[in-house]
């Protein structure tokens, strides 16, 4: 058997087994820590061998493709699309710049034009796909950077919540932003961005010096899944002359089922968005995007180029090294392009709406009985609860007994300086009986009977 046979067997065994593996498992124990870190041989090795090796290294750690994952934003890795990896880096086709392979560009960028019709961005919004949102944040901060402030900056400031993903401060860091330019807007008892107060910190920031420039909203916070008011705050940005910015890396993609295109109201307006399709959309890990209402400022921000590429072939598409920081640059399109081909968007925009039947289905079951406390209705797909009792470190003793039985998997939270336990249903493996039976597990270990959680099904 060949090399690629004996790997597809392999991924095969894997994707089948997904269903009755672990959700988690650690064994500091074991020995494969000293058989991955050897060091190769002159001569090379055994396949055989080194699959063996893998496997058990795969083994370790959360299994995050699985359908019984909840902790942080789940990702089910979509089997077709590793496939169109495997055809594409098999190839190792270049598409920073379009006259490598201007056919597979031009297959990216239909992706990419159908999204920006997807959130009504005007005609030629146009945009990249990226490596994950961190690097979708700072390709659009770095354009509004530049289109807003100039080569002068340092007097910038960018509005957030204390909701919003960290890879924010963390790109205006990169940027050269000091710490001062990030600003904390406060926020509504339902955690939502208030207008209000961002309007008072703009108009007071600009009474003392500063540069207003950029205003950040949620759509989707990562512990949460809250939406921030993004028609009030996309009217704002537009009023006080800001850039729009909308992290909806794992909130946005919902915008493709009836209930997110009312919930995502506003989204529209936005001058630059982060969506990852390595989220809500399903793709493997390293498939971010940034899509822009404008093209001009991102590639004004981020254009370069040398004498010696003067002989590549002219095309009528986009050259991506112009949209962010990479030249050479993998061939992403496909891993997006080959699922929808195959599956359909329709398979998509099923599986977001099962999603928000799901999250609502363990929110009404986690709220009855008395056991446990939800404070906020799910806008997405994330539930937020504590025990009724006992306080942080009765939460705290119990996710740890949940999470090392390794039948289901959750993370926490820390939101008003209060410890929350998280649900978060995103996977495409995901299922009516896998929350059924997380909400069992939870019941279990805290010591309620599993027969109080109710059977009934969303439609």
């Amino acid at each position: 058997m060949d090399i690629g046979q004996s790997a597809l067997k392999l991924i095969m065994e894997a994707v089948g087994d997904f269903s009755h593996a672990p959700a988690s498992m650690f064994r500091s124990e074991a020995d494969i820590y000293s058989r991955v870190g050897v060091p190769p041989t002159e001569s090379g090795g055994d396949l055989t061998e080194a699959l063996d090796v893998f496997r058990e290294a795969a083994r370790e750690g959360l299994e995050t493709a699985g359908p019984h994952y909840f902790g942080y934003v789940p990702t089910g890795g979509l089997y077709t699309s590793a496939i169109a990896d495997l055809l594409t880096k098999a190839l190792n086709r270049s598409t920073g710049l379009a006259g490598f392979s201007p056919a597979l560009v031009a297959m990216e960028e239909g992706v990419i034009r159908w999204l920006c019709r997807e959130f009504e961005l005007p005609r030629g919004a146009g945009g990249i796909i990226t490596t994950g949102g961190s690097t979708a944040h700072l390709a659009a901060l770095v354009a509004a950077r530049h289109d807003r402030l100039g080569e002068r900056f340092a007097d910038g400031t960018i509005y957030v919540t204390e909701h919003t993903h960290y890879s924010v401060a963390k790109a205006a860091r990169i940027a050269g932003f000091p710490a001062s330019a990030v600003r904390t807007v406060p926020t509504t008892p339902q955690l939502r961005m208030d207008p209000v107060a961002v309007a008072e910190l703009i108009a007071h920031d600009r009474r003392y010096g500063r540069r207003p420039f950029l205003l950040v909203a949620n759509a989707g916070t990562t512990s949460t899944g809250t939406v921030d008011p993004l028609a009030e705050l996309g009217a704002l940005a537009e009023r006080e002359g800001l850039w729009f910015h909308v992290d909806g890396a794992y909130g946005g993609f919902f915008r493709l089922t009836e209930r997110g295109r009312g919930l995502l109201r506003g989204i529209e307006a936005a001058d630059s968005l982060v969506v990852d399709p390595h989220k809500s959309l399903f793709a493997p890990y390293g498939t971010g995007m940034l899509l822009v209402r404008d093209p001009l400022p991102l590639r004004a921000a981020h254009h370069g180029t040398g004498d010696y590429l003067q002989d590549l072939y002219p095309s009528p598409v986009p050259h991506y090294a112009d949209y962010g920081a990479e030249l050479t640059r993998e061939c992403r399109g496909f891993r997006l392009w080959l699922p929808l081909w195959l599956h359909g968007v329709g398979a998509f925009r099923e599986a977001l709406d099962e999603k928000l039947d799901l999250a609502e289905y363990a929110y009404q079951e986690l709220s009855r009985g008395g056991y446990f406390h939800c404070p906020w209705q799910p806008d997405l797909s994330t539930v937020c609860f504590t025990l009724t009792s006992g306080g942080e470190e009765a939460n705290r003793r119990l996710l740890e007994s949940v999470n090392a039985e390794g039948r289901i998997y959750l993370s926490s939270t820390v939101l008003d300086g209060e410890y929350y336990l998280r649900l978060c249903v995103l996977s495409h493996r995901t299922h009516a009986e896998h929350v059924t039976e997380a909400l069992a597990v939870l019941h279990e270990h805290a010591h309620q009977p599993a027969r109080q959680v109710m059977t009934g099904l969303p439609a």
